[in-house]
């Protein structure tokens, strides 16, 4: 219990700063498991240059894709049949928007071992990527990786907090 009252007073000072810094960059958003977003972040009109035409081959209407986490049973990484199916819509949103490449976060909820939770993130994050890839979307634009039990979406000490901790988080990346 030490150790965790120990790390979260750093861990929040750290989270403060990385947000503060990510403010002006790229849009992320984190899902409740509850809550699927159905919504696409579009950039304004005024962003397209004004040399080029609206029929030019040269400019995309591309849409951010917006993909949501999926969720782990305890100690596990295979893929529920809702987790499959959050799935399936997330491969259709970046096989429409294929200039985005994403990054597949491993996480683990507090229990376990550092070196395990580490591993266990990182096989839940494959899992994911072998099934988007089985859905069509390139390997090339899909990378993963664990950060196990390091940085926890919910903070709390009960099943609650720990089911929306395990979890494959996607960041989209232009």
């Amino acid at each position: 219990m030490f150790r965790r009252g120990f790390l979260v007073f750093p861990l929040a000072l750290l989270m403060v700063f990385a947000l503060a810094a990510c403010s002006g960059s790229k849009d992320e958003t984190t899902t409740d498991p509850e809550v699927t977003p159905t919504t696409t972040i579009e950039e304004p009109d005024d962003m397209v240059d004004d040399e080029m035409s609206a029929g030019d081959s040269d400019v995309e209407d591309v849409k951010m894709p917006v993909v949501g986490d999926v969720f782990f049973e305890y100690d596990k990484y295979a893929l529920s049949a809702d987790s499959r199916r959050s799935l399936e819509n997330n491969a259709r949103q970046l096989r429409d928007a294929s200039s985005f490449d994403i990054v597949i976060e491993g996480h683990c909820d507090e229990r376990g071992t550092n070196a395990y939770n580490l591993a266990l993130g990182e096989r839940r994050a494959k899992a994911t990527k072998d099934y988007l890839v089985s859905l069509g979307v390139s390997s090339r634009r899909v990378t993963t990786v664990s950060y196990g039990e390091e940085r926890p979406f919910d903070e709390g000490d009960n099943e609650r907090a720990w089911a929306k901790n395990r979890r494959a988080h996607f960041v989209v990346q232009k």
